[in-house]
């Protein structure tokens, strides 16, 4: 195997679609010379199948093309051998939760809501856009089992992982890393488990499926208390809640438990969201469909039931946008940003992340002297 210094450090830049990381970290260039102005490379794939082999492939030869002295590129793709997968899965992870690690700085956010029908699913797919459109590395787990809808509302119906032996890798959309029982069920057809099946589910999600190093990591969680909640609670043990509710009296009572089983569980809640909060009127007037309040009535509820303060984070209104967007796949913080529905999701999702993470408790590997 010959490899150029030169040629070398320009593929350094092409990442691995799936892995994002540079290629040249995952053992992926196995040749790279260059001969009267012809540089020609190999590339190994991980598996045969590979369907980001054109990604590549093309900013191969595009990174190549800008060396001086390179009038043209020939990028040959081969397959890696069992062992060299094995290798790669090995340096990439092992057979655990890496962010129920306490010294993971991934921020772990569930999105949690008393009932169904409250819009969790479609705040939760647009926070994670908005937090991916300002830089962020962001995971996305539709938790929501029995019924999951994230791949839908992000446009990636039928999308499907990549696997490299035991490992899974996700489908990355609109810079979102997102993995769904969704993308493993054929023709939606329904899932029909129980406990511990959704508990091995969700394990294998946070095990199997390499997310690498990401700054946040939401979780689409089903509405209510259940298995999956709880779950959450013993495989993520510093996971944090945010409770979506609407303004109506009677939602806000049922997303008071989804929140106060943080009492048990040890988790904070760090805030509360109003959805459909009003719908703006042709004449620029505003209509409370759903009443008023409940998302202030459910932040103190909280608030008192936990002893600790449970921010309003913010109210959202009932905007058509929203909802063309999750049918057309193109969440509305993406599609129509300037909307005040957007501008809203958007300036909660920069006021989640703007907390800092701590360093309390962390080992920094520092040694005083």
């Amino acid at each position: 195997m010959t490899i150029e210094p030169r040629l070398l450090e320009a593929l350094s830049a092409v990442q691995d679609p799936e892995l994002r990381r540079p290629i040249t970290e995952l053992g992926m260039v196995e040749s790279a010379v260059l001969a009267e102005g012809t540089a020609n490379v190999t590339v190994l794939l991980t598996i045969a199948g590979c369907p980001m082999r054109s990604t590549i492939e093309t900013d191969v030869a595009a990174a190549l093309a800008a060396v001086p002295g390179v009038s043209h590129v020939e990028v040959t793709l081969g397959v890696m051998s069992p062992e060299q997968r094995a290798a790669l899965r090995d340096s990439l992870k092992g057979r655990s939760i890496p962010f129920s690690d306490p010294a993971s700085l991934t921020r772990v956010i569930g999105i949690a809501s008393g009932k169904g029908g409250v819009g969790k699913s479609s705040l939760t797919a647009n926070l994670a856009c908005a937090m991916a459109a300002d830089g962020l590395r962001v995971g996305l787990i539709d938790a929501d089992v029995h019924g999951f809808s994230i791949p839908g509302l992000l446009g990636i119906p039928g999308a499907k992982p990549t696997r490299v032996d035991e490992m899974i890798l996700p489908p990355v959309v609109h810079g979102v890393k997102v993995i769904s029982i969704g993308m493993f069920v054929p023709d939606n057809k329904p899932v029909i488990w129980r406990g511990p099946m959704l508990h091995r589910a969700l394990e294998q999600f946070l095990t199997d499926v390499h997310f690498g190093d990401l700054d946040v990591l939401l979780l689409d969680l089903p509405p209510g208390t259940g298995d999956i909640a709880i779950s959450v609670s013993q495989l993520l043990p510093g996971s944090e809640l945010v409770v979506v509710t609407t303004p109506q009296a009677a939602a806000a009572q049922v997303a008071e438990r989804a929140g106060s089983i943080a009492v048990q569980t040890g988790q904070k809640v760090v805030g509360v969201i109003e959805n459909m909060s009003w719908l703006v009127l042709p004449d620029g007037s505003t209509m409370e469909v759903f009443g008023s309040g409940g998302g202030a009535e459910l932040a103190q509820r909280l608030s008192l039931v936990l002893g600790t303060e449970v921010p309003l984070l913010g109210q959202v209104a009932l905007d058509p946008l929203l909802r063309a967007g999750g049918d057309a796949g193109v969440p509305l913080v993406l599609s129509h940003p300037q909307s005040p529905a957007a501008a809203q999701i958007i300036d909660m999702a920069r006021g989640l992340t703007r907390r800092p993470r701590g360093l309390a408790g962390l080992k920094l590997g520092v040694t005083p002297r």
